[in-house]
């Protein structure tokens, strides 16, 4: 999966007014909004910029199916989404061109009718569409389609190109970012924050914000917070050869597509996850069954060997031992294969043109998800100056301008983008919010 380079600073700054850690689309837009509002601001990635989900998601910037927790900082993000290859000067792939969910029966016409409902009540722009009406909008169906929901304001942006553009920006506007440098711990003064300590010294600092992607929870256990996350591996391939389909991002239950800057797409077997289990399986079973048993169908329980290499994984270490983020830079699984092959057959049933499709490249990449799948924008009480932007859950794309924003505003403490309290981690750990 080619990656756009990305140079990290070679000079070490001693200190910041805040500390980034982790160089995906969060951390990214965190360092990009501050260092724009006059922030002294370092990021500091273990290894290279957007080198894990940010750059291996399906690349679609959507209001549509979202949670109403996170519906109003999605149709913020989307608003910063439709600037930002204005406001940073580069190409990040962003194309306005709608988005449509395809209905093949009745309960699918039900699901989607209904959040069209929810939609509509916050002022979205979607439309529940007849299958003739589909039709017209995204020709060459093999047919069976009975309506969809399409939203016309939704859209799509590069995964490989679109952080990496945003963290030159964000350099430009005077940000520090250090690449293949890991972040170790943090150091506390009376109680609050006042250092990180990484692989290559110590930054000075008031505030950290922890972006760390799927990577959270074993920080943020090493400083005594039990972070509830856990671990979904998402499959992904590229395929050419493919002519006269529409520019605009389409699923339906099983499958998945979004053309490419490039003109190939990119293909996925949607609904259709890995959930490897691990020991942290276990010591979160309590709060992640209720959300196991409405989405079970979707995930794939998997037993194997990383059971045992979890098991080996340190848990906690002083600051001046080297650590897991530095013996693993950047985390590659493996993709199953099958899924990207029942993907493209699946497509080429419904869409003709994907017959003669050949698969040219194949990922996966690590979601972060918690319990509820809404992510977590906010301070720890319990450890003034440090804060969490993290568990996504596989939505972090396309609303990291709108979280990197908002993540920016908490630590500021201006007035924020949208209402923060539906991301605040008192909802996962009450505990967190108590002052320490």
């Amino acid at each position: 999966m080619p990656l756009s380079p990305f140079q990290g600073d070679e000079d070490f700054p001693s200190k910041a007014d805040v500390v980034v850690i982790g160089g995906g689309i969060i951390g990214i837009n965190t360092a990009l909004t501050l260092a724009e509002r006059g922030v002294s601001v370092v990021v500091v990635e273990k290894g290279v910029i957007a080198g894990e989900q940010s750059a291996r998601n399906w690349g679609w910037t959507r209001q549509m199916g979202r949670d109403a927790a996170e519906l109003p900082l999605t149709m913020a993000s989307l608003r910063l989404w439709s600037q930002m290859n204005e406001r940073i000067g580069a190409e990040t792939g962003w194309r306005r061109t709608g988005i449509t969910y395809l209905c093949y029966n009745r309960q699918d016409m039900d699901i989607w009718g209904g959040w069209y409902e929810k939609g509509k009540a916050y002022g979205l722009d979607s439309q529940m569409l007849t299958g003739q009406q589909v039709n017209a909008l995204l020709p060459g169906s093999s047919g069976g389609l009975i309506g969809g929901l399409h939203t016309p304001s939704d859209g799509r942006a590069e995964p490989t190109i679109a952080a990496v553009a945003m963290a030159d920006a964000a350099r430009r506007a005077g940000a520090r970012i250090l690449t293949q440098c890991a972040a170790r711990g943090v150091e506390r003064s009376a109680g609050k924050i006042s250092a990180v300590v990484t692989e290559r010294g110590r930054i000075a600092c008031s505030s950290v914000v922890l972006a760390g992607g799927v990577w959270s929870r074993l920080f943020a256990g090493n400083m005594g917070l039990d972070f509830p996350q856990l671990k979904v591996m998402g499959t992904v391939a590229r395929v050419t050869g493919v002519e006269g389909i529409s520019d605009m991002p389409v699923a339906a239950s099983d499958f998945s597509y979004r053309k490419r800057l490039d003109g190939d797409y990119t293909i996925a077997l949607r609904n259709a996850n890995i959930a490897n289990i691990v020991p942290d399986s276990f010591r979160l079973f309590a709060e992640y069954m209720p959300s196991f048993v409405q989405t079970w169908r979707e995930l794939k329980l998997r037993v194997g060997k990383d059971f045992i290499k979890e098991m080996s994984v340190p848990r906690s270490w002083s600051l001046d031992q080297r650590t897991p983020f530095e013996t693993v830079r950047t985390l590659d699984p493996v993709p199953a294969q099958s899924f990207n092959r029942k993907a493209l057959a699946k497509l080429a049933r419904a869409y003709p043109a994907f017959a003669k499709a050949k698969i040219v490249n194949e990922w996966a990449g690590m979601m972060d998800v918690t319990p509820d799948a809404v992510p977590v924008i906010s301070e720890v009480a319990s450890v003034p100056g440090f804060h969490i932007a993290s568990g996504f859950s596989g939505h972090g794309f396309g609303i990291g301008p709108g979280a990197g924003q908002l993540m920016a505003d908490i630590v500021m403490g201006t007035t924020p983008l949208v209402d923060p309290k539906p991301f605040h981690i008192s909802r996962l750990r009450p505990n967190f919010a108590k002052a320490g």
